[in-house]
């Protein structure tokens, strides 16, 4: 058979390739996985008895705000690493600035506070449970994401299974939200980042195993 013959024959036989499967999979497994973690903290937790009177608080909603930020920057660099070959492009820069700004804000609480007031806005009452709450909510959205990542063909692996566990930790910090009663600026940008960076590190263990194909 001819080198033309064959290539006429390939291209006859080829499907349409669907670019939109990695982004429909994705999608309904961090549906499938926000939806494990909400139920996960409805029976570990609830849900914070104030809640009527704290979505009237400014800082309520900013604290709701930084994690899905974080969510949607995470997205966009696990959409990336799921296609081989193609860039993080501003996925990094869109991860990275609500943490900034957060910590910028941080810093100005503190500064502003007196001396005496700034390890309870730091610590809280719930710091060292808070971290490892946020993780074990992350764990639903981190298998839901592993599996639905290793069927769209990823190539760096270690990269791609550390975003998923961050977009995990962000959907587990963006539930846990709705329970946890701390408000400080402070208290947000050092545990909740914690929290969500325990399931990057774990991400980025099991994505050279989990993810390989």
């Amino acid at each position: 058979m001819k080198t033309d013959e064959l290539i006429a024959m390939l291209a006859r036989g080829t499907d349409v390739v669907d670019f939109d499967v990695p982004q429909r999979r994705l999608t309904t497994a961090l549906g499938w996985g926000a939806f494990g973690a909400t139920l996960l903290m409805a029976v570990m937790l609830g849900v914070r008895p104030d809640l009527a009177e704290a979505v009237w608080l400014p800082m309520f909603w900013v604290k709701l705000a930084f994690p899905a930020a974080l969510l949607a920057g995470a997205l966009l660099a696990v959409l990336r690493l799921s296609r081989p070959g193609v860039r993080l492009g501003r996925a990094p820069a869109a991860i990275a600035a609500p943490v900034l700004a957060m910590w910028l804000l941080a810093a100005v609480v503190l500064f502003g506070a007196a001396p005496a007031e700034r390890e309870q806005l730091v610590f809280g009452e719930t710091w060292a449970s808070c971290m490892f709450n946020i993780a074990i909510l992350s764990a639903p959205v981190l298998g839901a994401l592993l599996w639905a990542m290793k069927g769209v063909a990823p190539t760096r692996l270690t990269l791609a299974g550390s975003a998923a566990g961050l977009l995990s930790g962000a959907m587990g910090a963006l539930v846990y939200s709705l329970y946890c009663t701390e408000m400080a600026a402070p208290f947000v940008g050092i545990w909740y980042v914690l929290g969500m960076l325990i399931p990057t590190a774990l991400g980025a263990m099991l994505g050279p195993r989990l993810l390989r194909w």
